[in-house]
């Protein structure tokens, strides 16, 4: 271990690399369910035999780019199909319904068809160092708020959908208003119905987590969020048993552990349908390839950038070591994605809660891998982590994440306009790359409007260039 992962020189032990990516694999267990949920609109779309493949597809993409980034990178980072995209790529789905008349089926096989080109060109961009050099011309203001606004971000998810609160309109950070809203016998017996005591025990249960890792962690734990997670999961069993009256575990006594592998096979599996990709129209086609790179690569970026941030992995000019490494491991992920049947792989967010745990190598990365690959077989375990205990890590690490705006040179509006912009905009699209557009297209903007047009690199026009046309042109 010590030869492969070069735990000393990093710093931490193998008990500590486990635990981390034990504590991330927890964080981000809900993929395994949501992304088969979100691709076939619940199970309705495609039958189950489609929703057993994505199961599949999500596990094995999961680990296997995850596994790369272990050995390749040795970073702490997981990987699994990003969330947006995903919802974006079951839109794709739809459309192609309607376009082409075909099933849902095989339209889901034509948009397998775009996730194929990404990796590649991903791949051979990776190979090239173009996807680094990309990286090199996002300007340091705007690197150093990338991990301020992830954390935004974060606490948006751990406060919003994530928690499992009620709210008819959404937002963000709608538990605030909700929840504290909500107190009241008027509003108990009112429009919230039987869903109040849940949302009461999903934001209490919630609020114990974060009190617990904060506590713990101030007294130096290193598993401080795995065992806030713990907790959090023994109080909201406890709590659906006693105020709700159902058994938490009821799913396990009629669930199967046998891996779907046979659906994979016969439904996704190396199935291409380009002849039918290609009827929505080239222009449409070529459109829809751009935009999924677009919004992965600076979702990915982001990500690694701002997680590696919070590590202590990059150097005075916000670059990380082994940035090639670790964008050809995403790139392997969508591929493998391709090949056996989901969305995008991209670097998960939620990494951040292993690192936070102490994680610092690949270590941390095989192990959660792993775990992917074993949720082929004990899925339903998984399944029964509570949506209030992932928040609870979620939003003590978007906490943690705050402390990179002390970095922000407050004076310079350069930076400062960026960073505004970009804290505001992911929580509110949950989108990281819409978030570094906007503060690449504000930067660029303020730049040139003050007679400092030289100080921009041509990559970094390009980009903004790009972002202007994915906003205004690309739907």
């Amino acid at each position: 271990m010590e030869k492969i992962f070069k735990l000393k020189e990093n710093g931490t032990t193998v008990r500590t690399e486990i635990l981390a990516g034990l504590t991330t694999f927890m964080t981000m267990a809900y993929i395994i369910a949501l992304n088969p949920n979100l691709l076939t609109g619940f199970g309705a779309e495609g039958g189950p035999e489609l929703w057993n493949a994505v199961f599949m597809a999500t596990c094995l993409a999961s680990a296997v780019g995850t596994i790369v980034m272990a050995f390749l990178a040795n970073k702490p980072f997981a990987m699994a199909p990003g969330m947006g995209l995903n919802s974006f790529f079951a839109v794709v789905v739809a459309n192609i319904v309607s376009i082409t008349g075909m099933s849902y089926v095989a339209s889901f096989q034509a948009a397998l068809c775009i996730i194929l080109i990404e990796g590649i060109v991903f791949l051979i961009l990776s190979v090239l160092n173009v996807r680094e050099k990309i990286v090199n011309a996002i300007p340091l203001g705007v690197r150093l708020g990338i991990a301020p606004a992830i954390g935004l971000m974060l606490l948006n998810i751990g406060l919003g959908s994530n928690a499992g609160v009620y709210s008819e309109n959404g937002g963000p950070f709608y538990v605030m208003r909700d929840f504290f809203g909500a107190l009241t016998p008027s509003m108990a017996q009112g429009s919230m119905g039987s869903g109040y005591t849940q949302m009461v025990l999903s934001v209490v249960t919630m609020f114990i987590g974060l009190f617990v890792i904060v506590i713990l962690a101030q007294k130096g734990i290193h598993a401080a969020v795995l065992l806030g997670m713990l907790v959090s999961c023994i109080i909201y069993w406890a709590g659906e048993a006693v105020f709700m009256g159902t058994n938490p575990f009821a799913s396990l006594a009629t669930a199967s552990f046998i891996p779907p592998v046979g659906d994979m096979v016969s439904t996704t599996l190396f199935k291409f349908n380009f002849s039918g990709f290609f009827q929505v129209g080239w222009f449409t086609a070529i459109t829809l390839v751009i935009t999924f790179c677009i919004i992965d690569m600076f979702d990915t970026i982001g990500t690694l950038v701002g997680t590696a941030s919070r590590a202590g992995m990059v150097d005075d000019e916000g670059n990380m070591p082994q940035m090639k490494e670790a964008l050809l491991s995403d790139a392997v992920g969508t591929v493998t994605g391709a090949l056996t049947g989901t969305s995008t792989v991209t670097t998960f967010v939620e990494s951040a809660s292993g690192v936070a745990s102490g994680g610092r190598t690949g270590l941390t990365a095989l192990t959660t891998a792993i775990l992917f690959l074993a949720c082929t077989f004990i899925a339903p375990i998984a399944a029964i982590i509570p949506a209030p205990a992932t928040s609870a890590a979620l939003v003590y690490v978007g906490i943690l994440m705050l402390s990179g705006l002390k970095k922000i040179d407050f004076e310079d509006m350069c930076q400062l306009v960026p960073v505004a912009l970009m804290l505001i905009s992911m929580p509110i699209s949950s989108s990281i790359g819409h978030g570094i557009g906007l503060g690449m297209i504000s930067y660029t903007v303020i730049k040139v409007f003050t007679g400092k047009a030289k100080e921009v690199s041509v990559l970094t026009y390009i980009i903004s260039a790009l972002f202007l046309i994915k906003f205004f042109l690309v739907v």
